[in-house]
C-alpha cells in the first residue's frame, strides 16, 4: 500500500503515524515513508534534546497543514523517533492530499 497507511481517520481528526530522524541537516516535513513500518519520515534539524525536536516537528506540521500548533498533540512515542500524533481539525481527505502532493513518488 502506500502512506495513506500511516494515517488514521477520527473523523474531523486524524492521527498520523511518524518517524523522526533529528540532527539532520536540512528540515524536510515529510522526507519519505516508511513502508515497512507504516510511518511518514521526517527529517528534523534540531536534537532530541528536552523536546526540542518534538517542537520543531509540532511547528513544522502545524504550517504544512495551515493548523495552530495547539491542535496538534503527540498521542504516544514522545520520547521516541516513532511517534503518533494527533492533528484536529484536519479530515483524512486534507491529510492525504496535503502529504501526497510533498511525498511526489
Amino acid at each position: 500500500m502506500s502512506f495513506e497507511e500511516a494515517i488514521t481517520d477520527l473523523g474531523s481528526d486524524i492521527i498520523i503515524d511518524i518517524e523522526v530522524t533529528p540532527g539532520s541537516k536540512v528540515i524536510s516535513v515529510p522526507s519519505g515513508y516508511n513502508e515497512w513500518r507504516k510511518r511518514i519520515e521526517v527529517k528534523l534539524t534540531k536534537n532530541a534534546q528536552k523536546g526540542k525536536a518534538n517542537e520543531q516537528l509540532v511547528e513544522c506540521l502545524a504550517e504544512l497543514f495551515g493548523i495552530s500548533s495547539s491542535n496538534i498533540l503527540i498521542n504516544s512515542g514522545a520520547t521516541s523517533s516513532k511517534k503518533s500524533l494527533l492533528l484536529k481539525g484536519v479530515s483524512y481527505q486534507q491529510a492525504v492530499s496535503i502529504l501526497g502532493s510533498h511525498l511526489k513518488k
